[in-house]
């Protein structure tokens, strides 16, 4: 029997810190003239967005910096430089958005083609291996696949001339609210709800900031005392209240998140980016600021592995949680923390926020410096052509927010001062249950697969493998050839050492045990050497020779 061969594992690495910071609040107490300010500018700026947009998918690969400062001067006419220039940059970042999401369809239509065309080939009602699929179980299911796989060419030929030609297929505004329209029953929103919720989709009230500038912003201006003001467009420069063309609402920001490091910025003229944007079923507008800073510098991989680990195992409704000292030792009992990732977006973020600062709270608790997660993407792994009829399979891991997930979680634990060390997800819930789930059970402690490739992942950030034991040394039970490579060498402080085995034939076994109960009597000593002695031996006190 031939030897299962294992694909190689990646290194554990330290995640990268967060490199920009979003905040928001509300824009309380607005006046009928704010409000109808706001929404002139919204929809003039979004109607250059679409003009901007048409154009920049019209040049499609023949970009260039002509074309983009031919695009940036005809939108400068009809609203400033500043605004012109946030556009733009907007444009292409959408654009690029979609490239790189053409290229991704592009990926998965190909692994799909590679499928099919591999079990098409095998004969029917082959038996597949843990490493390629076998054949279809029938003739009709087999024809049907010859149909499947000429749909999935014909759709490959499409994209890959489409990326060729520089055509990608954007929507402002979304095209998940687009397809929303023809669905409004299910959707229970009825025509004037969706077109005003389309409508503000579209518009367009952010600002790019820049440096130097007064309080880090010329379009979109926020002083210190949160007061709000707006360079408006020149065709809408006649709604000014203020000088030099200049727009200020009636409201004020008061950030309560991170108020004192917006503060800072603003106050020695730092780049900061801000966005209006309406929320059409409260009913309520809203101002985030965002800027950059600079990467936070990870600490290294052994300083993170100093205090131990906590090894996390993601699943489709829960966190698995297991802390692991240093050598690799779980320590206390597993802990589980619980999402719901049914209803909406906001439901289902605010889920896992509230996870994920559960998880953040237990590893302060725990003393630990860093957390141990599997680096998950199920990209390849959601194709109905590589599992086929398992269907609630792929609809779990397609409930697994694996990009949120690493986002939310990277920008919450720095915040703690806590870092993510990133492994390899092979076989760690196949190992752990081996050699984890089964030992570890005991009747006040359920330990599920899930717990036990949480250790597996914290055994593999801290460098140990997930074995639980090694093979003994070659020539004796001594180290003579060596020390186990999972125990703690004989030169580390704090090792636990050796521990006198608890048998009854030990003398003080009933005394160490604290029990009661009869045991066998041992045999008598047949030399004088090994007798026991009934007596006591007792140090008798120094003699009184005065």
């Amino acid at each position: 029997m031939s030897k299962k061969q294992l694909r190689p594992i990646d290194a554990p690495f330290v995640a990268l810190g967060p490199s920009g910071v979003a905040i928001r609040d509300r824009l309380k107490h607005l006046t009928t003239e704010d409000d109808k300010v706001l929404r002139l500018v919204g929809e003039h700026l979004g109607n250059l967005a679409l003009l901007d947009l048409k154009a920049r998918c019209a040049d499609g690969n023949e970009h260039s910096t002509d074309t983009w400062a031919a695009r940036k001067q005809g939108l400068t006419a009809a609203s400033s430089s500043r605004w012109a220039g946030s556009i733009t940059k907007a444009t292409h970042d959408q654009w690029a958005l979609s490239r790189r999401c053409q290229l991704a369809h592009i990926q998965s239509l190909e692994a799909g083609v590679r499928t099919l065309m591999h079990r098409l080939s095998q004969p029917v009602g082959e038996k597949g291996t843990k490493r390629a699929p076998g054949g279809y179980r029938s003739k009709g299911e087999w024809f049907q696949k010859t149909r499947r796989l000429h749909t999935l060419e014909h759709r490959l030929d499409r994209a890959r001339a489409d990326r060729d030609n520089g055509v990608v297929h954007v929507v402002r505004g979304g095209r998940r609210l687009l397809n929303t329209r023809h669905n409004l029953g299910k959707a229970q929103l009825t025509e004037a709800e969706w077109r005003r919720r389309w409508e503000t989709e579209r518009w367009f009230l952010a600002a790019d900031g820049e440096s130097g500038k007064r309080y880090g912003n010329e379009t979109i201006r926020v002083t210190p005392e949160g007061e709000v003001s707006i360079k408006l467009p020149a065709p809408l420069a006649h709604h000014a209240n203020t000088r030099h063309g200049r727009y200020v609402l009636a409201s004020k920001i008061a950030f309560a998140h991170r108020g004192a490091e917006w503060a800072d910025r603003i106050t020695a003229n730092r780049a900061v980016a801000y966005r209006i944007h309406l929320d059409v079923q409260r009913g309520r507008w809203y101002l985030t600021a965002s800027w950059q800073r600079p990467a936070v510098k990870t600490i290294p991989l052994e300083t993170a592995r100093a205090k131990g680990m906590i090894g996390v195992d993601t699943n489709a409704d829960h966190f698995a949680a297991y802390q692991l000292d240093r050598h690799g030792n779980p320590v206390g009992d597993p802990h589980r923390f619980f999402y719901d990732l049914s209803g909406t977006a906001q439901y289902r973020d605010a889920q896992i926020r509230h996870a994920i600062t559960q998880v953040l709270h237990w590893a302060k608790r725990c003393g630990v410096a860093a957390i141990a997660m599997e680096d998950l993407d199920f990209t390849a792994e959601k194709t109905r052509e590589k599992h086929g009829r398992k269907k609630r399979f792929r609809q779990l891991i397609s409930k697994i927010p694996t990009g949120k997930l690493k986002g939310r979680l990277v920008s919450m634990a720095a915040e703690q001062g806590l870092s993510i060390v990133a492994v390899d997800p092979a076989y760690t819930s196949q190992w752990g249950a081996q050699h984890w789930q089964k030992p570890l059970a005991a009747p006040r402690r359920k330990m599920s697969r899930h717990d036990a490739a949480g250790i597996a992942i914290g055994r593999r950030a801290l460098g140990h493998p997930i074995r639980r034991r090694t093979a003994p040394p070659q020539h004796h039970q001594s180290d003579g050839a060596g020390h186990r490579t999972v125990q703690a060498d004989r030169d580390v402080r704090g090792r636990e050492g050796t521990r006198p085995p608890v048998t009854e034939r030990a003398h003080d076994s009933r005394a160490r045990t604290e029990t009661t109960r009869g045991t066998r009597a041992t045999s008598a000593s047949k030399t004088v050497r090994d007798a026991r002695s009934a007596g006591t031996w007792v140090q008798d006190p120094l003699l009184i020779t005065g």
